[in-house]
């Protein structure tokens, strides 16, 4: 099995060989022949895994052969907070006698410092400063100006020492190149060039930063409370000129200051905490995405707002949200279309907390307004996540950046065009030049912190080749094959645009049309896409004395794809990797005697029928009848269920028991009759001392009896996302006069509790959050 760590949204996978090699041998006095049938079941699996995207793939071979197994890729390294860093995975599942990692970094431009960081045995981040940290044992690393060469070969004692097991862990390199000038670094090779623009040295320009934070019903517990945590260190890192404001939203939008952004120190300083408990407490059943993010638009444009550059703040808008829209304004296109009229030239960032999130929808938000869109992974490094990501966007120096390439000198150049460019970033240029072109001229337009400025170059195109060799002679291996990947990258960069574009393009045609683009540049250079996979060739050679069959793989056409990246269906028989921990929980039981909250989802399918609550002794019984819901795109494996039935029957002691049916339409009540109550309508029944109560479209009441009242809410959608069903919410509003011996999935808790269910659609069990207090 192997696994290729990915972080950009294509994989660069472009080439993989087996090679097996099967001897002959000589049993008493028979010869076997040197010609070896193998059986190849093959299978690439995409499964999508934290921050990561594994590639398996899975070959038959027979016993007693001897494999050599080789993966070509290439990957774009991203600059990010001032540093590349190469991570490689080193899972060999065991230990192994001589396990050797050795790695060269070549740079024209000069290598400014380079660090070994200690092994990384775990996803999660860590606030514990590794700066200082020492390298892995039997780490050797030699450096010149332009290239470095780093070896790692761990002993069995070694690998040992930190796991019986093998390693399981990843080796981390941290670098950067030492780039004087502003213009950056442009490569040009073969009719391709590839233009590096990070400058250094520049002053960072002040912001108006809004955060727009989603505190509904299923934030509560661990997420809300790592969300403030994040914000309290957040807040405390604002810059001298830094203008600020919070906004709270779930069914209704709360903002912190009216009307504006504020530049308040000493609050910040010193009462950071002060300042966020009262706003992070709604936790009310609904997101109204829209009205958030038109809230926030008020800010960062308000009717006063001066353009005048020497007091300009660049406007950023962090969006943090774990659901989907579900009040007011819920169609997509929608949101996205007065988003758009609304920002103006404020750049936003979606951050997705959790699975549940609707990250689709932010990720248009953001190609629509001059942002990017990130996940937040629900793990017990959440905060650090948010903090992470906030650093990353904390410094812009440079906004509104115009690459050009003058003269029509160069062609089929992908985005040169950039909102923003962030301290310690990079900014990625990539086309192609016209034949026999012995000079690139190059323009960069930008504002910085106070006036429009432009400079402008020329990059001898001849001076590009061989530079580094010539430079530092004992690094010209590093330089292998640069030219085709200068050649390569500039057809990735062009993929990815399309498939964004797709991503973003409402015109079924238009879709096709990019698609089928992508398809074909997948195809010409071989590359693992949403709209492409790989396939198995078998080549077969035979010698005297060994048979090798060599197994190739190159790309072919996938299904038509939904705009979310899928991947080739499973082997049979095996199942795909768990997908992340739910984000929108199931079920919250609020555990009074701890103090804290128990979240879990519970595995369903449609028409299944929950037990939610029995309480023997009181004669009491809730069912619950799940309903299937389509699932989300790359996570087609997981089912999504929603309850579109519940059922409530009590024993009166009376004349007979009294049944509650609660549908989506209207609610039953029988027992000494039959009485029907359109949730259209208000209206209300009594029998034997049960009192059902329908309010207007909304919600219905059930007093079972003194100290037991539940709640359901009806949940419909005027113009309902793909992934959103007219559902049911069930609350135990009161519970205190349960039973002890009370079962169910919601009984089993008592007694004494307290229980909300949100968002209703099953998964695997799981406990997931602990309380926020």
């Amino acid at each position: 099995t192997v696994q290729s760590s990915v972080w950009n949204q294509i994989c660069f996978i472009y080439n993989v060989m087996l090679h097996v090699f099967k001897h002959r041998f000589q049993e008493e006095t028979e010869i076997q022949s040197n010609i070896v049938s193998l059986s190849f079941s093959f299978a690439l699996r995409r499964s999508r895994e934290r921050e990561i995207e594994k590639f398996r793939v899975a070959v038959s071979v027979p016993s007693g052969a001897r494999m050599f197994f080789s993966l070509s890729y290439e990957e774009l390294l991203p600059r990010r907070l001032g540093r590349y860093e190469l991570s490689l995975g080193l899972r060999p599942g065991q230990p192994v006698q001589n396990l050797t990692l050795d790695v060269s970094i070549t740079e024209r431009t000069g290598i400014s410092f380079i660090k070994v960081l200690p092994l990384k045995t775990s996803r999660l981040l860590s606030n514990t400063a590794q700066g200082d940290a020492d390298a892995p044992a039997s780490t050797h690393v030699e450096r010149s100006a332009s290239c470095a060469r780093v070896h790692y070969s761990p002993s069995l004692q070694q690998q040992n020492s930190i796991s019986s097991k093998g390693l399981n862990a990843d080796f981390i390199i941290q670098y950067d190149v030492d780039l004087r000038d502003l213009m950056g670094e442009i490569q040009v090779y073969d009719g391709y060039f590839v233009h590096y623009f990070a400058p250094r040295g520049l002053p960072v320009v002040p912001k108006d930063v809004i955060f727009v934070i989603d505190v509904s019903g299923s934030m509560i517990g661990t997420k809300i409370k790592q969300t403030k945590q994040a914000m309290s260190t957040i807040l405390g890192d604002l810059r001298e000129g830094d203008h600020f404001n919070i906004i709270t939203f779930s069914d209704k939008v709360h903002t912190w200051k009216k009307g504006r952004t504020v530049r308040d120190h000493y609050i910040l300083c010193f009462f950071p905490q002060h300042l966020l408990s009262p706003l992070f407490h709604s936790f009310v059943s609904g997101t109204n995405i829209n009205a958030a993010l038109l809230s926030a638009a008020q800010l960062v444009n308000p009717p006063s707002s001066s353009n005048q550059l020497s007091f300009r703040r660049v406007p950023l808008v962090i969006f943090l949200t774990d659901g989907e829209a579900t009040i007011g304004v819920t169609a997509g296109d929608t949101i996205l279309s007065n988003a758009k009229k609304a920002l103006g030239s404020a750049s936003l960032f979606g951050l997705a907390f959790g699975d549940d999130a609707d990250f689709l929808l932010l990720k248009r938000l953001a190609l629509d307004n001059r942002g990017v869109a990130r996940m937040v992974y629900e793990d017990a490094d959440a905060a650090l996540q948010l903090k992470g990501f906030y650093d990353e966007v904390a410094s812009p120096l440079l906004s509104d950046i115009q690459l050009s390439y003058l003269d029509d000198q160069a062609f089929d150049i992908t985005r040169s065009l950039f909102p923003n460019y962030f301290q310690g970033s990079e900014l990625v240029v990539t086309g192609r030049v016209k034949p026999g072109l012995k000079d690139l001229k190059v323009s960069v337009s930008a504002t910085d912190t106070k006036q429009r400025v432009k400079l402008e170059n020329d990059v001898f195109v001849s001076s590009a080749k061989g530079n580094a060799s010539a430079e530092s002679p004992n690094c010209s291996a590093g330089l292998e094959g640069i030219s085709s990947f200068v050649h390569r990258l500039w057809a990735y960069f062009t993929i990815k645009e399309l498939l964004l574009a797709k991503l973003n393009a409402t015109d079924p045609a238009t879709q096709r049309l990019l698609a089928e683009k992508a398809t074909n540049l997948s195809l010409k250079y071989n590359f693992v896409t949403p709209v492409t996979s790989l396939v198995p060739n078998a080549l077969k050679t035979t010698t005297p004395s060994t048979t090798t069959t060599m197994l190739t793989f190159t790309t072919s056409t996938t299904p038509p794809l939904s705009p979310v990246r899928t991947g080739p269906a499973p082997l049979p028989g095996r199942p795909l990797s768990p997908q992340p921990i739910d984000g929108d929980p199931h079920f919250v039981v609020q555990l009074p005697k701890v103090h804290q909250n128990l979240c879990f989802t519970v595995d369903g399918r449609a028409n299944d029928v929950l037990r939610l609550l029995e309480d023997p002794e009181r004669g009491i019984i809730v069912d619950g009848h799940l309903m299937g819901a389509p699932s989300k795109h790359g996570v087609e494996d997981r089912p999504r269920t929603y309850f579109d039935q519940l059922t409530i029957s009590s024993a009166t002691g009376g004349s007979g028991d009294i049944t509650i049916t609660l549908s989506l339409d209207a609610v039953v009540v029988e027992g000494e009759g039959r009485d029907i109550l359109p949730i259209n309508q208000q209206g209300s029944v009594k029998r034997q001392g049960v009192m059902v109560s329908v309010d207007n479209h909304q919600s219905c009441w059930v007093e079972l009896a003194k100290d037991v009242r539940f709640l359901v809410l009806f949940h419909h959608y005027k113009h309902p996302s793909y992934l959103q069903m007219a559902h049911l919410g069930f609350y135990i509003t009161d519970g205190r006069g349960l039973s002890a011996s009370t079962q169910g999935l919601l009984g089993m808790y008592s007694f004494t509790i307290k229980v909300w269910l949100s968002s209703f659609w099953a998964a695997s069990i799981n406990t997931k959050c602990r309380g926020f207090k």
